[in-house]
């Protein structure tokens, strides 16, 4: 009976430092494919599976071409994940392309569900991500490189050359979730008191004020 209480310890043991692991991106999938019925009006958290699937479920092209950089970013995102490429539900992935003109930035955000890696097709970019002890990692990467940010800390990249620039980013989650710091305490709806932003930044309520007005 101890040998058994020992092995069920064990196990136990070995179950719990593995979770970190499996909880890393989305969960696993049970059958072959599962293409997203995206007209559903059945509200599950992920998507129902349709009934008539073709290969073109499993194709987009929707990075094939430079995405529109004129805002006030400078830069622009153009996302092939499960809400406009359905054959991806339940696989735990998905892409983006992201451009920027010269000076653009993909400002500080976070991804709650997923890792991204990026590779970059050109331009000179500084990229960067905060860990939790507010230590910021950042490089200077070019064409053909390859960077990391993990899940859910927050980070950015943004245009050092003189001309345009553009990667495609991966992530280990069919539908990774973004939330741009800036324009989630400064554009939230309804707004966050500012009052509770003014603390925060140790600033004056006026100035909070001018700056939601311009999100």
């Amino acid at each position: 009976m101890a040998k058994i209480h020992l092995y069920v310890a064990a196990a136990c043991a070995v179950v719990l430092a593995l979770a970190p692991f499996s909880l890393a991106g989305d969960p696993d999938m049970l059958q072959d494919i599962c293409v997203a019925d995206l007209m559903s009006p059945i509200k599950i958290n992920g998507f129902p599976c349709k009934a008539n699937v073709s290969a073109n479920d499993f194709f987009s092209p929707r990075l094939r071409y430079p995405g529109n950089t004129n805002n006030p970013n400078g830069a622009v995102v153009t996302a092939a994940n499960v809400e406009n490429f359905p054959g991806v539900n339940t696989l735990g992935v998905s892409m983006a392309r992201i451009d920027y003109a010269p000076g653009g930035q993909n400002p500080p955000h976070t991804h709650p569900r997923a890792t991204e890696i990026i590779f970059v097709l050109e331009g000179v970019l500084e990229v960067g991500f905060i860990t939790t002890d507010n230590k910021l990692f950042s490089k200077i990467i070019t064409k053909g490189d390859v960077f990391v940010f993990p899940a859910r800390l927050v980070h950015f990249q943004q245009n050092r050359g003189h001309g345009p620039a553009a990667v495609i980013a991966a992530f280990n989650s069919q539908l990774q979730g973004t939330q741009a710091i800036a324009m989630t305490l400064f554009g939230a709806m309804p707004p966050v008191p500012s009052d509770i932003l003014a603390k925060a930044f140790r600033i004056d309520s006026g100035l909070v004020d001018v700056i939601k007005a311009r999100f």
